[in-house]
């Protein structure tokens, strides 16, 4: 293996490993400080790699596809909730660009070992697993595990390994190539790269998972400087987000019923207020949370451990599920039984599904089995009725082996309405292919254009507005405050400069979280400047954002996306039933004003000039040349 020289720039190994599975081959090449002063790492890195590296007919199960896991420069240090990671691909669900971000600990395990970003890319001939102790690196029979869960491979190789071994791994559901699936990382209290079928692509490549063991330091560049940035923020860390420690991601799943922010019966009904008591997180915590866990470097502790005694599914103790798997499989299926959600949530993390895009396609057949369009003869005999627990669970298990309409229902609700037919398509709730998760765009119009312009699909982190809207104020965004949630006044510029925003945290990276405890925008600049030894200012900053989503957008763009993609289903275009809000965005307004923004041109291209400006004249497309 070839090792390049070290970068001037702290919080970086400068090391890029590639395991190529088709020869067996490992090789290491440098990452350069022109790469990260203009990519900085994370999603960023991987966008560049993936670009450069894919063409528009890659296919996204085939070997040719790369499957990029890259950490950032404050990764492996003790900056707040700092030990994350980002997966970057082409999506086997959608067919167009994708990336996810965990938590967890294997990020920083992973860089601690040397590396700033890992590129896999062919297909092994028989089931593998890659082993990463520091700088040995071997690629290693995996047919033992090949059927195991994610639990038990975690487990068994924590035994093999040595249990200070950190763990990313795919479930049954990722062997069979389901396109919701994904992939888990740390077991039975883990985090997962959940959305847009990653953990397909892991599968595809007879991947089954990577482990590893590190004992490196990651060399910042301000070591007292840092320490004055901990000790200045650490008491807004951990004030800040005081209620998600106490009541999880969930605590206020009643206040988005409240506001219509809810999805609940498929995206159709307008209220639940009874339902959404049962689910939310003080209710969780009063019932069955017995303790609570973290990622790398984190003060908050949103992680809940939990103990369903009685009922049906009876379990042990366990992560227990988020917000967004209470609202999709629960609201949005309009269970409102805990327990079941918690079963459903240990069966997802265990074979490795997105809950979020499992509890959408369920929603989505239900309402069709509802509406007549499907029977029992078409379901394996599962009464697919609104509120049927035992439902959700049984056609769970038969997603994750392909099973019957289990099959159907894996590739996504896009694919499956065209499956059923009739009038499926008028509620199938997607975007660019990709199920949302559970924030309701009626409720606030910028989770709206920020859905329609995400660019993996429907997707609330990519922008992250839901909460700075008629909320929170981040002073040092640059752009103006939304105390109106249903006007389109500078929405536009407000989601452009959120995306850029959280471009730059998943480049870093670090959780989103941060914004509670202050970690703000010129915070959040004194943090990177401080591990890496740069002195970008605000303007920089942005910069850099802007350029990493806009060589995203170029991507989707060579894949043939444009504005007639940035649109929402029409159910999420019309008024619920029974209550909610009485509003719909204004989509088309908005968007015009996003281009605008954006440098775009009324197609949602970017122009010739925006790209120059961003320092991304190398990858126009040929006719913009």
């Amino acid at each position: 293996m070839r090792e390049g020289p070290n970068l001037k720039a702290k919080g970086y190994m400068g090391k890029i490993l590639r395991v190529d599975l088709n020869e067996r081959k490992i090789r290491v090449e440098s990452l350069t400080d022109k790469v990260a002063e203009k990519f900085v790492g994370g999603c960023g890195l991987g966008t560049k790699i993936l670009y450069e590296e894919t063409t528009a007919a890659t296919d996204p199960l085939g070997p040719e596809n790369l499957l990029i896991l890259a950490t950032g420069p404050v990764t492996g240090t003790k900056m707040f909730n700092s030990d994350r990671f980002d997966a970057v691909s082409k999506s086997p669900l959608t067919g167009i660009y994708t990336e996810s971000s965990a938590g967890g600990y294997w990020g920083g395990k992973f860089k601690r070992c040397g590396y700033d970003a890992m590129v896999v890319m062919g297909k092994a001939a028989s089931p593998v697993y890659i082993s990463i102790d520091n700088d040995d690196v071997e690629i290693k029979d995996a047919s033992y595990l090949w059927g195991k869960d994610t639990f038990e491979t975690n487990d068994i190789l924590k035994k093999e390994l040595g249990q200070s071994v950190k763990v990313i791994a795919i479930g049954q559901a990722g062997e069979n190539l389901v396109k919701v699936s994904n992939i888990v990382t740390d077991g039975y209290h883990g985090r997962v790269l959940g959305r847009c079928g990653i953990g397909a692509v892991m599968g595809s490549k007879n991947l089954k998972a990577i482990a590893v063991n590190s004992s490196k330091n990651v060399e910042v560049a301000d070591e007292e400087e840092l320490k004055k940035l901990l000790k200045k923020h650490g008491p807004g860390m951990r004030e800040g987000p005081k209620v998600i420690r106490e009541g999880g991601t969930s605590v206020g799943l009643d206040f988005c019923e409240e506001i219509g922010n809810l999805p609940i019966k498929n995206w159709y009904q307008g209220t639940w207020p009874e339902g959404a008591k049962k689910l939310t997180g003080m209710t969780m915590a009063k019932e069955i949370l017995v303790d609570r866990y973290h990622c790398g470097q984190c003060v908050i502790n949103c992680g809940r451990v939990v103990h369903a005694v009685g009922g049906p599914y009876n379990g042990k103790r366990i992560a227990g599920p988020e917000y967004e798997t209470l609202a999709m499989m629960g609201a949005n299926c309009l269970i409102d039984d805990l327990r079941t959600i918690v079963k459903a949530n240990e069966l997802c993390n265990r074979h490795g599904l997105d809950t979020i895009s499992t509890g959408g396609v369920i929603g989505f057949a239900m309402e069709a089995y509802d509406r007549g369009l499907i029977t029992k003869s078409d379901t394996d005999g599962i009464e697919l009725t609104w509120g049927n627990g035992s439902a959700l669970i049984e056609m769970i298990e038969h997603i994750v082996v392909r099973k019957g309409f289990g099959r159907v229902l894996g590739e996504g609700v896009r694919k499956a309405a065209e499956e059923i037919g009739g009038s499926a398509e008028e509620f199938a709730v997607e975007v660019k292919g990709l199920e949302p998760p559970g924030h309701d765009p009626r409720a606030r119009f910028t989770q709206g254009l920020g859905f329609a312009t995400s660019s993996r699909g429907a997707c609330h982190l990519a922008s992250f507005t839901m909460d700075f809207e008629e909320g929170s104020i981040i002073e040092d965004l640059g752009s103006p405050g939304l105390p109106n949630r249903f006007n389109t006044e500078g929405k536009g510029e407000n989601v452009s400069r959120m995306q850029n925003l959280m471009c730059m945290f998943d480049s870093l990276v670090c959780c989103k979280f941060n914004l509670f405890g202050g970690i703000t925008v010129n915070p959040l600049i004194h943090f990177l400047n401080s591990v890496t030894g740069w002195h970008i200012d605000h303007s920089e900053f942005f910069k850099i954002g802007d350029r990493i989503f806009n060589l995203k957008r170029l991507y989707n763009v060579r894949l043939g996306i444009s504005r007639k993609d940035d649109t929402l289903p029409p159910r999420l275009l019309t008024h619920r039933r029974g209550g909610g809000t009485n509003e719909l965005p204004l989509l088309n307004i908005m968007l015009s004003d996003y281009y605008l923004y954006r440098g775009w041109d009324e197609f949602g291209i970017p122009t010739r000039d925006r790209l120059r400006e961003l320092g991304l004249e190398h990858y126009l497309p040929l006719e913009m040349k």
